[in-house]
């Protein structure tokens, strides 16, 4: 196996597929990289079982040479150690050639690395075929469902399928739903009708698959019974999917409140933050005052003292009210939801409230009060 390449879309390759190798690994064939190359071009793969990517690097792209002087085959590569090199080197081309099937070398016209390699043969099976279900969505349509929902997944594994992306498709909708039992963010966004799955997807690797997507106009979603697929551009995604049911959140989204409250997100944000300095060691808790003259923010702590954070412009209907909650939470939704205005929906001071966009129904964050005995 040898070929010449272009030092930079080799870089891009390796750094893609290494995403899904993990630092340390109970199966130490998965540090490797799968360096394939066939009559398509080069297929460079990454796996820890959980998540795998494989990405091509084509022989040309449009009339540009890529790689060159090839002669094809396959082996495995440490991952950290061949993406080093390929980063650290300066020439525009590299030669990679394997001897014997036991050792890669890596050379420019001025360095040259030996490397020890293993038969592409040890490495396992993957599942990479296209099956299943399938929904294209826009590289934005993508990155809003998982910026919106993906933060409020839980991030403990002693309920696991709390740690995923609930995404169900159905009626022309396809809608996100994380929840940490403390929180919930959910996104509906529109496809085709006609289209008809549910899967659990880990939250984290869905993030993973979002950072992966920059100058990408769209991503392929295909949901089958074990795995879901992400194809985009020249690279393919596989992530396991987390079995079990999903918890029915369909009930815990109000639909009478009494109280609303309209605020400048950015002016809220400003004041959580400032009263978040005092609130630190009752795990970030805040209490929020609410009347039609006056909306104040508190954090109190026993040892250290008191703040106190008055907002200037909103708008409030109701009665007076008061109601406590983790800031972090509150922060972080408003956040997901990228408006210069926010709308708060309370029911009562102990019952979980509403967050949202006035002007976009499409995403909702539900955050549950915190209950304080000393305001």
């Amino acid at each position: 196996m040898r070929f010449t390449i272009n030092r930079e879309e080799l870089l891009k390759g390796l750094l893609t597929a290494s995403r899904a190798v993990a630092v340390k690994t109970a199966v130490p064939v998965l540090s490797n990289l799968k360096i394939d190359l066939n009559d398509k071009g080069l297929f460079i793969t990454g796996s820890n079982y959980d998540l795998t990517i494989q990405t091509l690097v084509p022989y040309k792209n449009g009339e540009t040479e890529i790689i060159r002087n090839y002669k094809e085959g396959a082996v495995l590569v440490n991952s950290r150690i061949i993406s080093d090199i390929a980063r650290k080197m300066e020439s525009e081309e590299l030669v990679f050639e394997v001897i014997d099937s036991t050792i890669a070398t890596i050379s420019d016209n001025r360095s040259e690395y030996k490397l020890q390699c293993i038969r592409a043969e040890e490495y396992p099976d993957l599942d990479l075929e296209i099956d299943g279900t399938e929904v294209n969505l826009t590289k934005d349509e993508f990155s809003s469902m998982v910026n919106q929902t993906a933060f409020a997944a839980s991030t403990k594994e002693q309920r696991l399928i709390l740690t995923s992306l609930n995404l169900e498709a159905g009626n022309g909708l396809l809608v996100a739903t994380a929840t940490d039992a403390a929180r919930m963010a959910r996104k509906e966004i529109k496809i085709a009708e006609g289209i008809n799955f549910i899967a659990n997807i880990p939250a984290r690797m869905i993030v993973e698959i979002d950072h992966l997507l920059e100058g990408v106009d769209s991503v392929n979603i295909a949901v089958s019974d074990k795995k879901a697929l992400f194809s985009f551009d020249r690279t393919i995604v596989a992530t396991r999917l987390v079995a079990g049911d999903y918890p029915n959140t369909k009930n815990i989204i109000p639909h009478v409140t009494n109280y609303t409250l309209q605020i400048k997100a950015n002016e809220l944000l400003k004041a959580v933050d400032r009263a978040n300095v005092l609130s630190s060691e009752r795990e970030n808790v805040v209490e929020l005052s609410l009347s039609s003259d006056e909306v104040e923010l508190m954090a109190k702590s026993n040892q250290i003292g008191s703040a106190r954070e008055k907002i200037e412009t909103f708008q409030f209907e109701g009665e007076p009210l008061k109601i406590s909650f983790n800031s972090e939470f509150v922060m972080a939704a408003v956040k997901a939801l990228g408006s210069e205005d926010v709308v708060f929906l309370f029911v009562g001071e102990m019952k979980a409230f509403v967050i949202k966009n006035a002007s976009d129904d499409s995403v909702i964050q539900i955050v549950t009060p915190v209950r304080t005995y000393y305001w």
